[in-house]
């Protein structure tokens, strides 16, 4: 049978029962024994099967004179298929079992359309709009909701003004809805190993969009023409709960120590901070300036829970010195050269997110000493996220990215 690529497929628009049954063919070898096991005819599951091959565009199982094996195809999507109904399990069951019901498997009932509906309500924060994203009407969508309250036997949305907004659980469980859509995007993009393009989204951190991530990505790009990059630009604390939430694959910028639990860090380079401020400023000498030379001028600091925070604070603080003035505060580098540009004011800053301003001589570099002002540069991730041969591909890529002279390699 041939087989076409169908690019629209979304997670979410396979069935959610006929992906249940694709791990129990492939351990049990047959596909009645399956249909018994979630309740199925044969007939019924063999259509099932057909229809999620055609989903993925290509077989899953080979039908032998003595049962089902999986391809190779099948073998790359079936532990991803597994991974999104264990973790429908573990966010449904807690929820179901402390109600009056008690369903024991509440995920095996669970269908794509109230999936879709809670997520669309999530995003959109009323019924209207949550009906126009998911074509339902709003009727519809209000049953969907209400049935997967039922199954869980708690509320999952409340009114809340004029809009809806999602009770704490209802949160918690959207957050894993989203997780379990990653690990079926990741099982489409895997059933045709990278022959149709795949998507990365990644969230970049300050310390990365000037050249690690630009040389990255263009690489990536060469090589893997077909694929799409989403760049979702923002600090640490924001992007962290799109990485938790599966909106992105993956963060790269400055690691932390300690490490959150529910994630994995991988070092790529260190950074060497510098102080910046415009050509001519009365400190841009050839004399290094003392911490006292640098409280007499106004700084532009990072927000307070950031490192960049933290070593400005040192650097004060190591010599005995009060904190000078720090009138603005900017994760911004666009608004912080600008500021520089017009102003006597000071920041810490990697080269690297103003070399070209360094090489035009519009901003200059502040010769002082900087004490452990040294930042691991590295790639943040979910700890049980498992990449795609695309994404490890990316991946490779962005450890082998050129870095300026600044920034030391890490083997």
């Amino acid at each position: 049978m041939l087989y076409v690529a169908n690019t629209m497929t979304r997670p979410f628009d396979l069935n959610l029962r006929h992906l249940r049954a694709l791990p129990l063919i492939a351990e049990r070898g047959s596909m009645s024994a399956a249909a018994e096991a979630i309740g199925l005819s044969q007939p019924a599951l063999a259509q099932g099967l057909a229809k999620l091959e055609e989903r993925f565009a290509t077989m899953l199982f080979e039908r032998l004179p003595d049962g089902m094996r999986a391809t190779e195809a099948g073998a790359r999507v079936i532990p991803r298929v597994r991974a999104a109904h264990d973790r429908l399990a573990r966010a449904m069951r807690p929820l179901a079992r402390g109600g009056r019901r008690a369903f024991e498997r509440p995920e095996n009932l669970l269908t794509a359309t109230q999936v879709r509906a809670l997520l669309n309500l999530a995003e959109a924060g009323s019924f209207i709009g949550a009906a126009r994203a998911t074509g339902l009407s709003q009727p519809a969508l209000h049953r969907a909701v209400r049935e997967l309250e039922g199954l869980c036997d708690t509320p999952l949305a409340e009114r809340q003004g004029r809009g809806v907004a999602l009770t704490a659980q209802g949160k918690r469980l959207a957050r894993q809805f989203r997780l379990a859509a990653a690990d079926l995007q990741a099982a489409l993009e895997e059933a045709q190993a990278g022959a149709t393009g795949s998507h990365l989204s990644i969230g970049a951190m300050p310390l990365c969009r000037a050249l690690l991530l630009p040389r990255a990505v263009a690489a990536f790009i060469r090589a893997e023409p077909a694929s799409r990059i989403d760049i979702v630009e923002g600090s640490y604390i924001e992007l962290s709960e799109s990485l938790r939430d599966g909106r992105i694959d993956l963060m790269i910028g400055a690691l932390r120590d300690p490490r959150p639990p529910d994630f994995a860090q991988r070092a790529l380079c260190v950074d060497r901070l510098m102080i910046a401020a415009r050509a001519g400023h009365p400190l841009a000498g050839e004399r290094p300036a003392s911490a006292a030379d640098l409280s007499r001028f106004p700084w532009i600091v990072g927000n307070a829970a950031s490192p960049l925070r933290h070593h400005w604070e040192r650097l004060f603080e190591g010599a005995g010195l009060p904190c000078p003035p720090a009138p603005v505060e900017c994760g911004s580098v666009m608004a912080i050269r600008g500021i520089l540009l017009d102003s006597d004011f000071l920041t810490l800053v990697s080269p690297d997110q103003i070399a070209l301003e360094l090489r035009a001589g519009l901003l200059a570099r502040v010769p002082a000493a900087l004490p452990s002002t040294e930042r691991t540069i590295g790639v943040t991730t979910r700890a049980d996220w498992q990449p795609t041969a695309t994404q490890r591909h990316f991946l490779d890529i962005l450890s082998a990215v050129p870095i300026e002279s600044n920034i030391p390699k890490i083997e």
